[in-house]
């Protein structure tokens, strides 16, 4: 007995200690593809004058005059917020998908699966088409009630009494997904001359990034990512199904309630700002689940770094490939993630569900 107790904990202590160094390393690669981020782009900015403006930012503002304006200029207010928006995004697609696949125990689902990037792309167009001039900022604000409304409608539809079966939640997903598409393709049809700057929204972009769009973000996105990973041991009881989760103490439609408000808020902050930007919120996860195993605790936490490093990575060949022609980030996602994901699922033939 006393050999067992002491084999369970080797086993706890051992898988503790790989989960800090995974994160660990996740947290290095973050800063890493970080600063090389910062480097990067039509001016090359050298990696001692990065350190210099930003101690001198942060510490010795009075001192930050005496480095080059161009390059205090295109680090502090063009380069940094785009890099963090990005960050931002992917970490919130990332944890959103996340908890998805957890939740419905299926691999294939992301962030998008209810609704939320049709209502966001209906409201985005929406805000482009609207007759007379308004401020920037409300397309993303049309983009996010457009995709919390449409999840809403989803869970409303798909509610039945005080249950929500899953599988009518993703079928109602895809019904009032289809209709808001359809209602966003006659829109495009008839948008004229704002259809290029409509097109290159829906396919995600960080062109726009700023810090007072940042500051915006970063509230619902850490509100809701806090709360999906103060769910992994929930998640992870569910993997096993409904029923035997509720008799381990799990309140299964809770659960569902809240994994559902917090991804929805999540996601939409980000595709507001962002665009619908694919694959980040499925491939992500999916790789990190095929790497390091589908427990929660760390799952959640890695999936929201490596979809942080994932977009900061993707966005900087977007904007550098082919300067000064800026690529859709959608494009570069696709591009980068496909090849990989497959390799991945080559090397990984043993099931994870």
């Amino acid at each position: 007995m006393d050999s067992t107790l002491e084999s369970a904990s080797n086993v706890y202590i051992k898988r503790l200690r790989t989960g800090w160094m995974a994160i660990t390393g996740a947290v290095v690669l973050l800063v890493t593809i970080t600063i090389v981020a910062s480097t990067v782009g039509s001016i090359t900015i050298p990696f001692t004058d990065i350190i210099n403006i930003l101690i001198a930012r942060i510490l010795m503002p009075d001192r930050l005059s005496s480095y080059p304006l161009t390059e205090t200029i295109i680090l502090l207010d063009i380069r940094l917020p785009r890099i963090f928006m990005a960050g931002l995004a992917g970490a919130a697609l990332a944890i959103s998908g996340a908890a998805y696949q957890g939740m419905f125990r299926n691999p294939l689902a992301d962030p998008y699966l209810i609704g939320v990037s049709q209502g966001a792309a209906l409201g985005a167009v929406i805000g482009f088409l609207l007759p007379f001039n308004m401020p920037v900022i409300v397309i993303p604000v049309l983009a996010f009630f457009g995709a919390v409304l449409s999840v809403l409608a989803v869970f409303f539809i798909s509610r039945t009494g005080r249950t929500l079966p899953l599988t009518t939640m993703i079928l109602g997903g895809v019904a009032v997904g289809a209709f808001l598409a359809s209602i966003t393709s006659y829109l495009l049809i008839v948008s004229n001359d704002r259809l290029h700057g409509i097109i290159f929204w829906l396919l995600g972009t960080f062109a726009l990034a700023d810090w007072d769009r940042i500051n915006l973000m970063l509230p619902y996105i850490l509100a809701g990512s806090s709360v999906i990973i103060l769910l992994a041991r929930p998640l992870n009881v569910m993997q096993l199904d409904e029923e035997q989760a509720r008799q381990l103490g799990i309140n299964v439609e809770a659960i569902k309630l809240i994994v559902i408000a917090s991804a929805t808020l999540s996601t939409a902050a980000a595709v507001c700002f962002c665009g619908v930007i694919g694959f980040a919120g499925i491939i992500i996860p999916h790789t990190v689940r095929l790497i390091f195993g589908p427990d929660h605790r760390l799952l959640l936490p890695l999936s929201l770094l490596m979809g942080a490093s994932f977009l900061i990575l993707a966005d900087t060949a977007a904007r550098t490939v082919i300067m000064p022609t800026e690529i859709p980030i959608g494009v570069i996602t696709a591009f980068i993630g496909a090849p990989f994901f497959l390799y991945l699922l080559r090397q990984k033939k043993k099931a994870v569900f």
